[in-house]
């Protein structure tokens, strides 16, 4: 059985419809019983309901499961009493972060999770789990491999926590991976020019994407670089960030910020799911110069992160899965996607 945290939100209740078409067991969990009762009886699932300061009511919700999703952003906020309450519970732990800051706060655990016998698997949405599966591929084609390129393009809308997640990014500044180690670079303090199929586009150095941890860890590459074609207002916002940190991270600027995100609606509506798509693109380069290039094409990002989601809880109630820290593509594979709908890969 998998416990799906988080099921009434945006995100959680994309999950939640995709569970139940495919028939994956599913218990919905998450703080608002009427919300959950009303996704339950819609879907044919089970709910329960604590929250997270409850360490005793998350053990008793989890009891019965294999497998814990969360997808209750931000997960700055949620990842840390929901990898704990993992832990305590023996269940394997899954989630849709896609920051450096919520994948080096499972690393921090990964000693307790091998000898608890957990698996601690964040970034299992479109955050992570293709560009990691692009990373993989592209080093076993190039084993000695010394840079890793990956930049991401999306089309289509973006949810209240994808905005709040943006904005806690922001206000505390990025990393690059060079040498092996995190140094800490200003947002879109590079940009490069990238094909991602349909004609070169600009994009902006990310200094927040967890690529720099896990596709470290997938692959060993020392040096690696994250990019993506980042809508205005905020590359503009980002550039500031570059030029003028203090201004945008200044509580009066947030604060404005926040009220704004707050206004919008919850996520992409049908019709922009249905229209969207995203691609991945990856470059790596050993010190010889020789290069492999490849491009992952999928649907609208939170879509795909639905359908990759399930698909990494179905493979891990299968019985793939490895105690401790690990990444998707380092797990899985780097081709477990390409069953999904519309996912398909080429090499250029």
């Amino acid at each position: 059985m998998v416990l799906l945290y988080g099921a009434s939100g945006f995100m959680g209740e994309l999950i939640a419809r995709e569970a139940a078409r495919q028939g994956l067991p599913v218990t919905l969990a998450g703080r608002s019983e009427s919300s959950l009762a009303a996704l339950g009886a819609e879907f044919g699932l089970p709910h329960r309901v604590f929250a997270l300061d409850n360490p005793d009511a998350a053990r008793q919700a989890l009891g019965g499961h294999q497998v814990l999703i969360n997808a209750s952003g931000p997960f700055h906020l949620t990842a840390a009493p929901l990898l704990r309450h993992a832990l305590n519970a023996g269940v394997h732990y899954l989630d849709l972060a896609g920051e450096v800051e919520d994948f080096r706060a499972a690393q921090a655990l990964d000693l307790e999770a091998v000898a608890r016998g957990v698996m601690l698997m964040p970034g299992v949405g479109f955050g992570v789990f293709p560009t990691d599966s692009v990373a993989v591929y592209l080093h076993r084609l190039l084993p000695d491999a010394a840079r890793l390129t990956l930049a991401f393009e999306t089309q289509g809308g973006v949810s209240q926590g994808t905005a709040q997640t943006v904005l806690y990014g922001l206000a505390r500044g990025g990393v690059a991976r060079r040498g092996g180690a995190l140094i800490p670079v200003p947002a879109a303090w590079k940009r490069r020019r990238t094909d991602f199929g349909s004609g070169a586009k600009v994009a902006l150095f990310n200094p927040w994407r967890a690529d720099l941890v896990s596709a470290y860890a997938s692959t060993g590459i020392p040096d690696i670089d994250t990019y993506s074609v980042i809508p205005q207002p905020l590359a503009t916002l980002m550039r500031l960030d570059a030029w003028w940190p203090g201004l945008v991270r200044s509580r009066a600027v947030q604060g404005l910020l926040q009220r704004q995100v707050a206004a919008q609606g919850r996520g992409p509506d049908a019709a922009e799911l249905a229209a969207g798509r995203t691609v991945v693109y990856g470059e790596a380069q050993n010190r010889e110069g020789q290069r492999v290039a490849a491009r992952l094409f999928g649907p609208e990002a939170y879509l795909f992160s639905a359908q990759s989601a399930v698909l990494a809880a179905r493979l891990v109630l299968d019985g793939q899965h490895r105690p401790g820290y690990r990444t998707p593509a380092e797990v899985f594979g780097p081709d477990a996607l390409l069953g999904l709908p519309g996912v398909r890969r080429e090499l250029l």
